[in-house]
This record gives C-alpha cells, structure tokens and sequence, in this order.
C-alpha cells in the first residue's frame, strides 16, 4: 500500500506546532503528524503530515497559507520494507577500536575490535551518522591516552550506543539518560543484546534532571550528542554535574555552529581539548576547569 507525505516549513516553533495541530484534523486523516527544527540556525521548522491515503491538498494549502507556512509538497511513497532496504545500506563501522554492526553482519566481526551490535531498525544512532561514529573516536582517542573514568554518563543517549562503548573500555557502571521513553526502552535493549546487563543504567530523564543521576555526581566523563541549542542549555547543568579536569565529548551540531557550542561551555568552565569535524558534522572534546 502506498503512503503519502505532505512537507512544508515555517518560521518558528510556535507556528509549526499550531500548524501540526491544526493538520490532525484533516480529512483525511493523517497517521502522523512532525514537527522538526532545521538545524541551520535560521529558526524554520519542518511540519511532515503522513497519510495512507491521497491528503486534500486544498486543504493543506489553505492551512499553509493561514500559518505563513511555504505550500505543502505532497509525495506518494511506494510501499518498501525500509528494515531490509537499512540493512542494504548500512554496512558496518568502524571507529577507533569499536566495530558497529547488525545483527546481520555478525559473521564480518574482524578479531581483537568492540563489537556493538545495533539493529538496522533502530537507526537513531546506529555509529553510521558523522556525530555518533566522531563521538566513538573521542572515546576511542580518551581511552588511549590513558583517562581514567568512574563516573560515567552518556546524555540523550538514544539507542545507547555510546553508552555501551563506554562501558566495554572502563569496567564501570555507565548511565544512559533519554527525555523519550522510546529511547531509553531500545536502549535498554541493546544493552541486553550485546551481553552488558549490569554494566549500563537506562533511566528516563531530561538532561541531568534525575536523582540516579544527582547522586552519580560528579562525573569524569560525559557524553551528549544531541543537537546545537539543547547542549547550549545543557552547559549550566553540565557545569555543575562534571568534576574538575573530568571530559565531555560533544556531537549532534553542525560545523558552523561550533564556536558557539565552544564559548557557551567556555563561560561554564570548560576548555577545549580537540574538535573534530566529520562531513558537516563537528565533535568536541572538553575538560572542566579546576575553579
């Protein structure tokens, strides 16, 4: 069965979210309706309304135009096993000593690597995103340096990927945080697949907004790869929750945008260690001061 998709943008959150709500009640009706910045720094929105059946497109232009929102542009999907068509596409990783993998590639495991087997169907933070495999080389790097982490915390840690890195380097319990509860379940399960029960703590948590991870403070290392403004406004709450001279490796922005990732962690204490940038992508690597 086909599916169709109608996309358009519009400046603003509030607007894209007005607009989201008022699609819901098409007729057709949507089974799906999103709304995502675009992380260019330019404060547009995309608004996706999914359907299983050809949308009105009258009505769709009539409520674009009432939220000054660009026309929709309605595209008809053939129907794909999207699972089949990832495992296609996603070959396995390779990052420092981490070897990312599907179950589906269990037999290309060279010897003496880190396997991590992150499911095909699970693709938000698989290790093939830029931001994920430029985190798993920070690791990788901090690890042959010789930094001695026992206080580990992986920030919005979606499928758990860098968390469960972290914890095949450092024998130590990792917690990984997620605000959605999709995440921390898919997380939670990828910490099964891949043998660490008991070595990685999956809680449900908006930033360090959880007392797991209060009493956990302060850490020596934490990992968030998000996005540009929500690290911005993580810096306060990183400050307070990460010890003197204790790292943070930074992903999930964009390279133009890391000088003000940089400076907002600046003014919190933080130094620059290394950046790192991978296509478009930029990973930064920090320490806290001693002050």
């Amino acid at each position: 069965m086909p599916t169709f998709t109608a996309l358009t943008h519009v400046a603003g959150r509030d607007a894209a979210e007005a607009l989201a709500e008022a699609c819901e009640d098409l007729a057709p009706e949507p089974v799906g309706v999103g709304v995502f910045e675009i992380e260019d720094g330019s404060d547009r929105w995309e608004v996706g309304v999914y359907f299983l059946e050809r949308p009105d497109e009258v009505a769709l232009a009539l409520l674009a135009a009432a939220w000054g929102a660009e026309p929709f542009v309605v595209s008809e999907l053939p129907e794909v096993d999207w699972v089949a068509h990832v495992r296609r596409e996603l070959t396995p990783v390779e990052a420092g000593r981490f070897f990312v993998h599907g179950s589906h590639d269990a037999d290309r495991v060279p010897e003496g690597v880190e396997a991590l087997c992150i499911e095909a169907a699970m693709a938000f933070g698989t290790g093939h995103h830029d931001t994920t495999k430029g985190c798993l080389q920070a690791l990788d790097r901090l690890a042959t340096a010789g930094h001695d982490a026992h206080r580990i915390a992986d920030i919005g840690c979606g499928t758990g990927v860098l968390a469960m890195a972290a914890a095949r380097i450092w024998p130590v319990t990792v917690l990984a945080s997620d605000s959605d509860r999709i995440a921390v379940d898919t997380a939670a399960a990828n910490v099964i697949a891949n043998g660490l029960s008991g070595r990685v703590e999956c809680i449900e948590a908006t930033g360090f907004d959880h007392p797991v991870l209060d009493e956990a403070a302060p850490f020596d290392l934490v990992l968030a790869n998000i996005l540009k403004q929500p690290l911005i406004d993580l810096a306060p709450q990183m400050a307070r929750h990460v010890g003197a001279s204790g790292k943070i490796i930074l992903s999930g922005l964009l390279s133009d945008q890391a000088e003000e990732v940089i400076e907002a962690y600046r003014q919190h204490g933080f130094t620059l260690d290394r950046r790192d940038d991978l296509g478009e992508w930029a990973t930064l690597t920090m320490t806290r001061g001693d002050g």
